[in-house]
């Protein structure tokens, strides 16, 4: 998307547009205002992400950038978004592709919603049913939404995931590294680490199935007391983890 405020052309240069310093004063004021409110608060950000988004439009539409002296629009956004010029970007995205929305609905969905409101738009092009979608992204938790426009855009369905956070020391590192890279071999390395994971606790659970079917014994009643309760004492580790 950089790449397309650098194209050059075989022809003559189109001239700059006229600049009406007045205007491009008060832009650029604002996209100031807004992002110094950012740092205070957190909230004002999703709320005036859409007249953030019409700005920078405007700003690259008729070169504001020029009043400050700057050799061009990727310069103006280096300046203002060091860390995060690709939201820069998602914000003139949503302001260029979601018109048929109306700005308060906008403000209400955020621009986390927003910015996957915009995969639907592109797909859909004329077709894109607006009101269906702002509804879905209304009701819909974040995560879900974006797993309903992940279905519409593939197809497919998308299972539901979640992040789960283990205590490791550094003498274990090696061996689970080492577990996960020979399944990944065996798997094939396009499958991803918690696939592998599951595989590898899977052979283990099919392991010790076979142990134990000569026994008629229990799998959990089969481990040995000190295994249970370290096991026990891991799965309430993990668990309080995951809520953290």
């Amino acid at each position: 998307m950089i790449g397309l405020t650098n194209l050059r052309s075989s022809g003559p240069l189109p001239m700059p547009p006229k600049l009406n310093r007045r205007r491009a004063l008060f832009v650029l004021e604002k996209i100031d205002e807004i992002l110094s409110w950012e740092k205070i608060k957190e909230q004002e950000k999703d709320v005036r992400f859409v007249e953030l988004g019409e700005y920078l439009c405007e700003v690259r539409a008729k070169q504001y950038w020029r009043l400050e002296n700057l050799k061009s629009f990727d310069e103006f956004l280096e300046k203002r978004f060091a860390d995060s010029r690709r939201k820069a970007y998602y914000l003139m995205t949503i302001h260029e592709h979601l018109t048929r929305v109306p700005k308060p609905q906008l403000r209400e969905m955020g621009w986390t919603k927003a910015r996957e409101l915009v995969k639907v738009a592109r797909k859909d092009g004329a077709e894109f049913a607006s009101c269906t979608w702002v509804h879905k992204a209304k009701e819909l938790p974040r995560e879900e939404f974006k797993r309903e426009v992940e279905r519409h855009l593939t197809g497919k369905e998308t299972e539901a995931w979640e992040i789960i956070y283990f205590k490791l020391y550094k003498s274990q590192l090696p061996v689970v590294e080492r577990a996960l890279e020979i399944a990944a071999l065996m798997l094939g390395s396009d499958k991803s680490r918690g696939y592998c994971l599951e595989m590898i606790c899977a052979d283990f659970l099919a392991g010790a199935a076979l142990e134990t079917s000569g026994t008629g014994q229990n799998l959990e009643c089969s481990a040995p007391s000190g295994y249970s309760s370290a096991a026990s004492e891991q799965s309430a580790s993990t668990e309080a983890m995951r809520h953290e």
